[in-house]
């Protein structure tokens, strides 16, 4: 089961996170920042796969921007890699070319993107038309108006 998913930059600043299990709002800022610093800290060579605490960590950078998820230990770590990759294609595939800009300045629609992917922590989705289909027809019917 994913626990929860964390986009931040290379500075350490959270861009987006969503979580499947509960976490005191209070928690999750040193949550966040010990999960970020384990895998900034990392060098490019090696591995993507880190245990922390009673979960593991999958990981995956892109450009200044480290996608950070925290899934089970029954959780399948190579199929969280590829959810990773698919949701950058997502991204990429709406904003043509996403930056962290895109992200910070619609992040409505990211956790749209991001719910037709997942629920409750567990994948839902991977086609990336079908993950896209709501975005897109919610963004025709604010072209009509």
């Amino acid at each position: 089961m994913i626990k929860f998913f964390l986009m931040v930059n290379k500075q350490g600043q959270t861009r987006l996170s969503k979580y499947y299990e509960q976490v005191d709002i209070g928690k999750r800022p040193s949550l966040e920042a010990d999960v970020v610093k384990g895998c900034l800290t990392r060098k490019k060579e090696q591995c993507s796969f880190v245990e922390y605490k009673d979960f593991k960590l999958v990981y995956r950078q892109y450009a200044a921007l480290f996608i950070v998820v925290g899934i089970s230990d029954t959780e399948n770590e190579l199929s969280i890699y590829e959810l990773i990759h698919n949701f950058v294609e997502v991204l990429d595939k709406y904003f043509s070319r996403v930056s962290e800009l895109d992200i910070m300045f619609n992040l409505d629609k990211v956790h749209v993107i991001l719910d037709e992917m997942i629920q409750n922590g567990h994948i839902v989705e991977t086609n990336k038309n079908r993950i896209l289909a709501p975005l897109l027809a919610l963004d025709k019917m604010a072209e009509a108006h």
